[in-house]
């Protein structure tokens, strides 16, 4: 298990492994375009050149991308729809380009929609654009989420209705820690996170779980709002970060801390000591 952190990719995605060495990162995380919009930036081969080399000169042998957040493949808007949809396959073709393992992504909310109607709308998406195509290196993985309003995956259900639905041996799931705590799941010693884990084994299947967003949480157990705090100081608490780093199930998954980048190399210090102590 490597942890690691979201960073910024300002002034080129060959600037992200630098600064996720500085932060004490072992792996890392990025947006490959602007996360409020506009025409992402072309990923130039000299680009990639410099990244895979600032990416061996610092150690960083894995690292994930996640889809900017006003992706919603459950619009029933035909332009939002459209332009998630694509917006998901260029994601796919930029994180082969740069040799990413997963591209993340939140499925979108139902909006006016029933949720089944939403996740239907999630599922038809996803399979248009697997569909005819060549396999991507790159893995694409669902994110739970923390059941604000009618947004689409919440529950384990949700997760395993759209997985079953795809029908695609290589859709996973990332779990974020706020999220599960937001929507529920109580995660808060070793004891229950054994017990969220097991319900998401029989749901979803523990063999799809690929990667793990690590963050507390501003807000308390089931108030389905999505507030991130620093490891240790929100309402989940230590307790449940370390069981997270020393659950012998989880060993191979690699953490992602996702807070302000002034103090994510303190999250990322914890997250190690929790992982020893």
């Amino acid at each position: 298990m490597k942890i690691g952190a979201h960073v910024s990719i300002a002034g080129g995605i060959d600037k992200a492994p630098k600064r996720a060495k500085e932060c004490g990162c072992e792996c890392f995380q990025i947006f490959t375009r602007s996360p409020r919009g506009g025409k992402a930036p072309e990923l130039e081969p000299q680009t990639v050149k410099r990244f895979w080399s600032e990416c061996g000169k610092y150690g960083m042998a894995d690292y994930y991308i996640h889809i900017p957040y006003y992706l919603n493949l459950a619009s029933v808007d035909s332009d939002i729809y459209a332009s998630s949809l694509l917006l998901v396959a260029e994601e796919l073709d930029r994180a082969d380009a740069i040799r990413a393992k997963y591209v993340v992504l939140h499925p979108g909310s139902a909006g006016n929609l029933d949720v089944k109607e939403g996740i239907r709308r999630v599922v038809d998406g996803l399979r248009s654009v697997y569909d005819g195509r060549e396999a991507w290196s790159s893995k694409l993985l669902v994110e739970n989420t923390a059941g604000q309003g009618k947004v689409i995956g919440h529950r384990f259900e949700e997760l395993a209705e759209i997985i079953e639905g795809v029908k695609s041996p290589e859709l996973g799931v990332c779990l974020d820690t706020a999220h599960l705590f937001a929507s529920g799941y109580d995660m808060r010693n070793p004891k229950k996170l054994e017990k969220v884990l097991d319900e998401f084994d029989s749901i979803v299947g523990i063999e799809r779980l690929r990667l793990i967003h690590a963050n507390d949480s501003k807000v308390g157990l089931g108030e389905r709002k999505d507030r991130h705090e620093h490891i240790g100081k929100g309402m989940i608490g230590l307790d449940a970060f370390r069981g997270l780093l020393r659950t012998p199930r989880l060993g191979g998954i690699d953490v992602i801390v996702e807070t302000t980048p002034e103090r994510v190399g303190e999250d990322i210090n914890t997250l190690r000591r929790l992982r020893v102590t």
